[in-house]
């Protein structure tokens, strides 16, 4: 069966056979928490039945998921205003001119190696700030395995997340360009030197620009 979260729009597939017959069960979204309820399955007249099922909650994988593995999860422990930081980047040169600029802004900061690790880590992560090359694990930037599930992503969790793309094809700073590729801000390679005051400047812009709504909200 395929289930879609209400809140946060992620699909899970459970196996029939973990659901009981006679009575609706109540499942927790493993990204968002929400609660999400499971009409009873029409009942089999050839089958014998079986026991009611006393828990609340049922274990399901979630959609295209190798499972789920303690060691995946780096950030059981984060102390209280931590910052996390998501890096998809291939190139050694990018990596060493990034990573020092996310340090001293005191990000905890997971690298991965390919889009597969990059979408299993945040399928269990929120991260405050993401920096995604156009050609990570990609040999098509327009069809990025991360960019794309970041743009799929329901609102109310993209919106809390900083996405910066790394390009050659876009100029830094091109505020059209990055709302057509659904990011918030872009640098291009040739000015990676820079990447400190231009992410600065990007996450002060990004502050200002939502500062009003999350008022609200509040």
């Amino acid at each position: 069966m395929e289930i879609i979260c209400e809140s946060c729009q992620s699909k899970f597939r459970i196996g029939d056979e973990k659901l009981p017959k006679d009575k609706t069960a109540f499942l927790k979204c493993p990204k968002c928490q929400n609660r999400i309820s499971v009409p009873a399955l029409a009942k089999d007249p050839d089958d014998p039945g079986q026991p009611d099922v006393d828990e609340d909650f049922f274990s399901f994988d979630e959609d295209e998921s190798d499972g789920y593995d303690v060691s995946d999860k780096p950030f059981d422990f984060v102390e209280e205003e931590g910052k996390t930081a998501l890096l998809c980047e291939s190139d050694p040169m990018i990596i060493k001119a990034i990573t020092p600029v996310l340090e001293v802004l005191e990000y905890h900061i997971t690298e991965v190696k390919n889009s597969r690790e990059a979408l299993k880590t945040m399928r269990y992560h929120s991260y405050d700030l993401i920096v995604v090359n156009e050609y990570f694990d990609a040999k098509n930037p327009d069809a990025n395995g991360v960019l794309i599930y970041l743009e799929r992503l329901h609102m109310s969790v993209r919106r809390n997340i900083f996405l910066t793309l790394i390009t050659r094809r876009f100029r830094t700073m091109d505020n059209m360009a990055a709302f057509q590729k659904s990011v918030n801000m872009i640098v291009n390679v040739d000015n990676i030197a820079d990447f400190d005051k231009i992410l600065r400047r990007g996450m002060a812009d990004f502050g200002i620009f939502y500062q009003a709504y999350k008022d609200c909200l509040a």
